[in-house]
């Protein structure tokens, strides 16, 4: 793929892949996208709540000869940092030490990020260049409070271009702290109900004596 792409969007949309979209009928409404100057390339306010809310990410990368590898990455709201407008950085915690994604990244920076919320049905891929910093200061600024983990090194992810996916097929999952939350207090306010319906019995005793 040219280096100087004409439209952001054409990270991904290769000749390739216009190729095929043309043959199934759906290049005409892209060409529309990159007619508006394709996807955006920077990180809006908007995109930075949702990054910085997610518990969880995928990262892809893939080595200097095209073999893909996808690496999971979690932790609490906010584990992802939104840097700048067009940085995203996260500590990589120490695991089981195949330095997949690390090794990949050391011959070809070009990476990934799918981040879904089930809970709401959005998704958003980022594509971008990632680099791994060895820098213990700001390992520790990228490591959430209190989190239990190593931080190994820090990942930089710099923003290509982004693109947010129709919830069509997402299946709606909710958090398992978010459903205690939500049952704990279902069971808070039943109990209210439940002695105010027995104060009021109790009354309607009393005046009945």
């Amino acid at each position: 793929m040219d280096s100087h792409p004409t439209y952001s969007s054409d990270v991904a949309f290769t000749p390739s892949v216009k190729a095929v979209q043309s043959r199934k009928g759906s290049r005409h409404a892209y060409e529309r996208v990159e007619a508006n100057g394709g996807w955006q390339t920077r990180i809006t306010p908007d995109l930075a709540a949702f990054v910085e809310a997610q518990t969880s990410v995928f990262l892809g990368t893939a080595s200097r000869d095209g073999q893909p590898y996808i690496q999971h990455r979690g932790g609490p709201a906010g584990f992802l940092k939104v840097l700048d407008d067009t940085t995203i950085g996260f500590a990589d915690y120490s695991g089981n030490r195949q330095y997949i994604t690390t090794g990949n990244l050391a011959e070809n920076a070009k990476a990934y990020l799918f981040l879904i919320d089930y809970a709401h049905r959005r998704r958003i891929k980022i594509w971008g260049t990632a680099r791994v910093v060895d820098d213990p200061e700001l390992v520790g600024r990228l490591m959430p409070d209190g989190y239990k983990a190593r931080g190994e090194q820090a990942i930089l992810f710099s923003v290509s271009a982004w693109d947010m996916n129709c919830p069509q097929h997402i299946p709606q999952r909710f958090e398992a702290a978010d459903v205690a939350a939500a049952l704990a207090e279902r069971d808070g306010r039943i109990a209210a109900l439940e002695a105010e319906i027995a104060a009021l019995r109790e009354k309607t005793s009393a005046s009945a004596v």
